[in-house]
């Protein structure tokens, strides 16, 4: 099968420098937003006004912000489908650390996200006010209480984002979903929706978006704010239905649905 992946054999972008130029100051103002956004979510008082769950002024803040720096990184953003209301499980391929402001431009939620997160300049404190549950790969008992801390807030009534790669990839594959993170919808007894996502044109993966090897954040996040406009696309599928006894097979159906989408698998 063909991988719809563009090829990074491109010729020199001239106008690169005029897109820094063009999109770094309102970069910038939008990071002193972020900040008064995080200062006002620290307070639950005032981060709860409007009423309940996508209502909340927190939440429209956090659709709006990660909404607005996608497109000042020069994305168009393509929703396709609706993310189901209430607590739910959101299971998605992971590309680039730029999933987790996709997934929120369209509805705010708790993501499961790697530590290393955390240590990212401004990104790791907007990502723990915002309610991040950070995992340290490979460590089983990280594992386990990240879990419990799934299981509370879906039964809180809030909705949890995860990538059950464990990792991102190249976009050009989607890798085996883990199934023991399927088991904390079965114990919250929520509903699980897979969310295929894509950064490109015409339905193809662009090579410029996910990590090169060994890629710092901030390289990575530089080579994104000088690329030339593309899509971000979001598709928001149709539930999975929960088996009790069988989160292997709610893991291999959430992906087989993702890989439909996006017309690429191992």
């Amino acid at each position: 099968m063909s991988i719809p992946v563009e090829s990074s054999a491109a010729p020199r972008d001239l106008r690169r420098p005029l897109r820094y130029l063009l999109r770094a100051p309102l970069l910038v103002v939008h990071v002193l937003i972020a900040v008064l956004i995080a200062l006002l979510l620290a307070s639950r008082r005032l981060a709860g006004i409007g009423g309940s769950d996508d209502r909340r002024l927190g939440k429209r803040l956090i659709r709006w912000w990660s909404a607005s720096l996608l497109r000042i990184c020069g994305f168009r953003i393509r929703a396709h489908g609706t993310p189901l209301p209430g607590a739910v499980l959101f299971v998605a391929n992971h590309i680039s650390w730029l999933d987790i402001v996709l997934l929120h431009s369209q509805r705010a939620v708790n993501f499961v996200a790697k530590s290393e997160i955390a240590s990212w300049p401004l990104v790791g404190w907007l990502a723990t006010r915002g309610g991040t549950i950070f995992h340290r790969r490979g460590n089983t008992d990280s594992l386990a209480a990240v879990m419990a801390r799934v299981v509370t807030q879906l039964r809180a009534g809030e909705p949890v984002g995860v990538f059950p790669e464990g990792g991102s990839g190249h976009g050009n594959r989607v890798g085996t979903f883990h199934a023991r993170i399927f088991q904390t919808a079965l114990d919250a007894q929520v509903p699980v929706q897979p969310v295929a996502l894509r950064y490109g044109r015409d339905g193809r993966q662009h090579p410029d978006v996910p990590f090169g090897v060994k890629e710092s954040f901030f390289t990575n996040f530089l080579r994104i704010l000088g690329n030339a406009p593309m899509d971000a696309e979001i598709h928001f599928l149709e539930p999975v239905p929960s088996t009790p006894d069988a989160r292997r097979l709610m893991a291999e159906e959430s992906r087989r649905r993702i890989v439909a989408v996006l017309g690429y698998g191992d």
